[in-house]
């Protein structure tokens, strides 16, 4: 068959774009081809995917999103496909992958009303209908349990296109059989002793993570743990505001801002701890991939894969509604207790051999192909 994915932004280092690319890929690797749709691409192109880049600029994104949906209709138009797949709401698709939470549940209970006035609700609440309403005929991928009833509720979509994935945790992630060796190498080279604390937050995003809470946390460690303590945070995101809350923290010897780089699973096994306090998240894959590097985790519970570092258990979760001091308090307590953070590292692991937390790509190749559920 011919596919068509189709997506506004693709770079090497965002989760949606990595799951994306997984998925296209297994398609591919079934022989199918592969045809995307793109405003923006970063990166390289892997061999026999056909990749078209969009000419559209507008002030405006809601504007820039429906000129590139226009553009996408009529080169469709010429050159039709079996199955169109976005990884964005918008109108003809005929597989939605739903990295996103649910927008107009998010309208409704986080925004002022005369929000809903506006052109750019107006936008994406009509794109979230064109995949969502009963007569739409779309398939959803759904990658979190927590979203498919608010989509339900606004959108008494049928049950039947909804299609519940596992994680898609890569395999590189995992823990090797020379990690020791890994994590030695990795802290000798950025200066780590024995008995100093390396925490890590990836991803990118780093308002919607919740870096000023991490930030916090780290500045409000009691003074000695605090001493022997450094965060690295890595990501695609603009680092200004969050210098600034460094400086005015004084934490600026403690603190690192990366950008996303392809070598995260050196952080993943030279860390002590993964943070990542987000203040909305669908899924947090980067919470499995600590955990099946058998790095203990500390993540708020809003987090669509929070329950699983409950259920391994590899670390703790801050329970909802969000409190600093709650965040704070349990930081210092997992950074001063070596010997639970072995255990979470040890429970992780064991999760990590008996759970399908991987086979996501597979089974979203099949819904695309009409191959499985």
């Amino acid at each position: 068959m011919q596919l068509a994915f189709v997506l506004y932004k693709y770079f090497p280092f965002g989760g949606l774009q990595r799951d994306f690319m997984r998925i296209a890929q297994e398609c591919q690797r079934r022989g199918h081809a592969i045809r995307v749709y793109a405003m923006i691409w970063e990166g390289e192109v892997p061999d026999g995917f056909e990749v078209l880049i969009a000419p559209v600029k507008a002030i405006f994104n809601h504007t820039r999103n429906e000129r590139f949906t226009a553009w996408v209709e009529a080169d469709l138009a010429e050159r039709p496909v079996d199955r169109v797949v976005g990884f964005n709401k918008m109108p003809g698709l005929d597989v939605y992958y739903a990295a996103d939470p649910c927008f107009e549940d998010k309208a409704q209970t986080l925004r002022h009303p005369l929000y809903r006035k506006w052109g750019r609700y107006k936008h994406f609440a009509a794109y979230e209908r064109a995949v969502f309403a009963p007569e739409a005929g779309t398939d959803v991928l759904m990658i979190s349990e927590v979203q498919q009833p608010l989509f339900v509720k606004h959108y008494a979509t049928p049950a039947e296109r909804f299609h519940l994935l596992p994680p898609g945790i890569a395999l590189d992630r995992r823990a090797p059989d020379n990690a020791a060796d890994i994590r030695s190498e990795f802290r000798r080279e950025f200066g780590l002793a024995d008995d100093d604390l390396l925490v890590v937050q990836i991803g990118s995003g780093f308002k919607t993570k919740g870096l000023d809470r991490t930030l916090k946390a780290i500045a409000a460690l009691p003074r000695e743990l605090k001493k022997r303590t450094r965060l690295i945070v890595i990501g695609q995101d603009d680092p200004k505001p969050f210098l600034l809350q460094i400086r005015s923290l004084g934490i600026g010897d403690r603190v690192e801002i990366l950008r996303g780089r392809s070598d995260v699973p050196r952080f993943l096994l030279g860390a002590d701890l993964l943070i990542h306090p987000a203040y909305n998240e669908n899924t947090g894959t980067v919470l499995l991939e600590a955990l099946v590097a058998g790095l203990p985790v500390l993540t708020s519970e809003v987090c669509g894969y929070a329950h699983y570092i409950d259920e391994a258990p590899c670390g703790r979760v801050v329970p909802s509604p969000f409190r600093q001091e709650t965040l704070d308090r349990m930081l210092a307590e997992m950074l001063a207790d070596d010997g639970a953070r072995a255990a979470w590292s040890h429970s992780g692991l064991a999760y990590a051999e008996s759970a399908d937390l991987y086979s996501m790509p597979e089974r979203a190749a099949d819904v695309i192909l009409g191959e499985g559920a």
